[in-house]
């Protein structure tokens, strides 16, 4: 369990430490051009669909029959369609952080699950979680510095604090969904269609770039990355 926790909160950290580079971008505005961030939004996106592609639905499915799959995975889009208009409603825009979150905590309880179950591949899924988190955080970041207006530290503090959910739901994954694969397949599939909603309607059209296609790129970079996790860990 130790073990488990520790890489929980490792895989964690590269959301505070995502958001301490885009601070350091902020403060010095000539450090990234603009090709380049919009780049590192579609490369989060990227890694995001692979999440999705490559670990949540195939995990999850594997652990429902295909009516109990494919409801869990639709309940979670038209969820997030609902959050996602309360939120325009609200005036916050929060997409990249809900989806962050989203593929966070499924694949940290997934993590713990996998750790309990003595598989060796828990070690390379943590890895895999951390990188995906930090293009995320970066991303995260600059959404909430900038369309929600909140200050810079105050970001990175929430940041930190949300590490911890890691090793928490590590926790929750080793204790409760170990032997409780429905239940674990559920959530995979349900955080699945939250995510993928997200993805397009809200993540994708900040990548584009007039004048300029280079940045969708990113997505491939994001996705590459995922498929290089899935192929070690298969």
């Amino acid at each position: 369990m130790t073990t488990a926790l520790f890489f929980a909160l490792i895989a964690g950290l590269a959301i505070p430490v995502g958001g301490f580079l885009a601070w350091c971008d902020k403060i010095s505005p000539d450090w990234g051009e603009e090709e380049f961030h919009h780049a590192i939004i579609a490369f989060g996106g990227g890694a995001l669909i692979s999440a999705v592609a490559l670990v949540l639905v195939p995990e999850g499915a594997a652990r429902l029959t295909p009516l109990p799959a494919v409801a869990s995975f639709v309940l979670g889009g038209i969820a997030f369609y609902g959050l996602d208009c309360l939120l325009d409603r609200l005036g916050g825009s929060v997409a990249q952080l809900i989806a962050m979150m989203s593929d966070f905590i499924p694949e940290a309880i997934a993590l713990g699950a996998t750790f309990a179950s003595g598989e060796s591949s828990a070690f390379l899924i943590a890895i895999m979680i951390a990188l995906q988190n930090l293009p995320e955080g970066f991303n995260a970041f600059r959404e909430l510095t900038g369309q929600a207006q909140l200050s810079s530290r105050t970001v990175l503090v929430a940041f930190s604090l949300l590490s911890l959910l890691g090793p928490a739901a590590a926790f929750i994954g080793i204790e409760f969904f170990a032997e409780r694969n429905a239940w674990l397949g559920t959530l995979m599939l349900f955080a699945s269609g939250g995510i993928l909603y997200l993805t397009f309607e809200d993540i994708a059209p900040q990548a584009v770039l007039k004048n300029s296609r280079l940045p969708a790129l990113g997505s491939i970079a994001g996705f590459a990355l995922g498929l290089i996790g899935y192929m070690l860990t298969g």
